[in-house]
């Protein structure tokens, strides 16, 4: 017990999500699920806070302090920010022990550009000996329990915040991938873009996040649809603060257009599937994984364009980490899925 609580170093994964990053650590399981949130002191040029504690400071920071979110659309977009969090986060799930530093599994989308890619890696170098990359549909398939290395075809569409991953698997490889940048933040954004429009109300990143949790929806549902949340933000044309009603019918109208999009970029992955892993696939249906697979409705509307039984994933927000996870315990057999060639994407 002593020699493995002061071992030199755990090997840890991380799922490096736009909206959350959540981190997994040998031995122990996951030890971290907090949002990608940094607080800077711009004086300092350190951040003051990061995850939850910093989360609550936006939008509402002081001139000489900075919360922002260094992840857009599933890669770095403020790269010393994200050097900050990582190396944060990494010191936070290993709770500071380890004389050498430890070896990462880091999950990223699978339409990322090379450049993008090597961003990661180096803000991954902080805090880490070595940095390994896994493409997200690959982590999630794995931690969603789908025999990926076996010779069966399997599809997964991991909807996270930044981005949704469509990928067939089969053999441990990518045979198909498609990542669109459109997931959960569009959707928000959408109910944002609709409250400004027929309301006149504007609200915040988190309100919008908020409704979206409570009352949005995918599929027609004559019950749910008629349910109701009182929602605060600042008129327009008042200039004052006002709280109106909205329903959640409503709302999944406003939420259409995001939504359409990543049933196309699921259509267009089966139209190339090869015909022996379609068959797979319409006899083991499409897994749902990622935050986005927890909107109500959304296996039903998805089941519906494609005429294929869908399936959510047990824990839809921990695959993409816990299949990091198990790359990290099975490193030997699973060493072979990580780093996907290029000639596997597809993006969009």
């Amino acid at each position: 017990m002593f020699l493995r609580r002061f071992q030199l170093s755990r090997d840890i994964g991380i799922d490096l999500g736009t909206a959350n990053t959540l981190i997994y650590v040998s031995g122990r399981g996951i030890v971290l699920q907090e949002p990608s949130v940094v607080a800077m002191d711009l004086e300092r040029n350190a951040p003051l806070a990061v995850g939850d504690e910093a989360k609550l400071m936006l939008g509402r920071t002081p001139g000489n302090i900075r919360a922002v979110r260094p992840l857009r659309d599933g890669v770095i977009a403020d790269f010393d920010a994200a050097e900050q969090m990582i190396k944060s986060f990494i010191q936070k799930g290993n709770e500071g022990r380890g004389i050498v530093a430890p070896r990462l599994v880091v999950g990223i989308p699978s339409g990322v550009t090379g450049v993008e890619r090597r961003a990661v890696r180096e803000a991954g170098l902080a805090g880490a000996r070595e940095v390994h990359l896994i493409d997200e549909p690959v982590a999630a398939a794995i931690g969603a329990g789908l025999p990926v290395t076996d010779p069966i075809g399997t599809m997964i569409v991991d909807i996270g915040g930044g981005t949704t991953e469509v990928a067939v698997l089969s053999l441990g490889g990518t045979v198909l991938s498609e990542s669109v940048r459109v997931a959960g933040d569009e959707l928000s954004d959408s109910i944002s873009v609709y409250l400004k429009k027929v309301h006149n109300l504007v609200v915040g990143e988190r309100t919008a996040e908020e409704i979206k949790i409570r009352i949005g929806s995918a599929f027609p549902d004559n019950g749910f649809d008629e349910e109701t949340m009182d929602v605060r933000g600042l008129h327009l044309l008042s200039g004052l603060p006002r709280t109106i009603t909205v329903r959640a019918g409503d709302l999944r109208e406003a939420m259409a257009e995001p939504l359409n999009v990543i049933v196309e970029a699921v259509k267009r992955t089966l139209e190339r599937t090869p015909p022996e892993l379609a068959a797979d696939i319409v006899d083991r249906g499409i897994m749902l994984a990622g935050g986005g697979a927890l909107v109500r409705g959304i296996s039903e509307l998805i089941s519906h364009e494609t005429g294929i039984l869908t399936h959510i994933a047990e824990d839809p927000l921990l695959c993409v980490v816990n299949g990091c996870g198990q790359v990290l315990e099975d490193y030997k057999r699973l060493q072979r899925v990580l780093d996907t060639p290029d000639f596997a994407r597809a993006t969009t």
